[in-house]
């Protein structure tokens, strides 16, 4: 069961992004708990909700980086948009879900490798990314500590643009760009090669979601 109980931590990060203005972290917090209430009735996605997107076999948790969160991968070659946008929308709750379930004690946050080699116009999902962006920043605000993209083809920038005015300030700050001559080095900056993927030259075989 994955179900998120609310805790002083919880509250804090609410806080944190509202720059701890209580009026709009109470206001953001509400909008939280309806969500939750609506979305989630049992308090946790089971894969049995989510048949689709876990057969494309696209997201990987594995490994913590030096400051010790884990580190998820997403190889957008494989995501298809999905008729069901809730689906998808189910797919993401119970991937950070997972995500947040497994984090060390004491650890708020996680790390996202988004690869897009052999991205094509074929895996543009525009109603996805906003939906899934929308989940992450409204509803697990200050989970995500920093999020690489490597492999970037030049038709991603396209959406690229349309995509960037919905992502808020704080959450674009964690955003890097990764050079391919510099994919290496940039991720051993931050990923110790016992914990870095092994499809980067590293140790740790990727594991499946749904199995980590």
């Amino acid at each position: 069961m994955f179900m998120q109980e609310v805790d002083d931590l919880m509250i804090r990060r609410f806080l944190r992004a509202r720059d701890h203005d209580i009026e709009k972290a109470s206001t953001l917090f509400l909008k939280y708990l309806s969500w939750r209430r609506a979305f989630v009735p049992k308090g946790f996605i089971q894969p049995s909700e989510i048949p689709n997107e876990l057969a494309q076999n696209k997201l990987f948790l594995q490994g913590l980086d030096k400051k010790g969160r884990p580190i998820s991968v997403v190889l957008g070659a494989r995501h298809k948009p999905n008729k069901s946008l809730d689906e998808f929308k189910r797919f993401i709750v119970y991937s950070l879900d997972k995500i947040c379930a497994g984090m060390p004690r004491g650890q708020e946050k996680f790390v996202a490798i988004a690869d897009l080699e052999g991205w094509g116009y074929c895996n543009s999902d525009m109603r996805g990314y906003l939906g899934a962006l929308s989940i992450l920043q409204d509803f697990y605000p200050e989970r995500l500590g920093k999020f690489f993209i490597v492999h970037v083809p030049y038709i991603f920038m396209t959406i690229w643009k349309i995509v960037y005015p919905f992502i808020d300030k704080k959450t674009r700050k964690k955003i890097v760009f990764v050079e391919n001559k510099k994919l290496r080095s940039t991720l051993l900056g931050d990923i110790d090669e016992s914990q870095l993927p092994d499809i980067y030259g590293g140790k740790l075989p990727l594991v499946p979601i749904e199995d980590s």
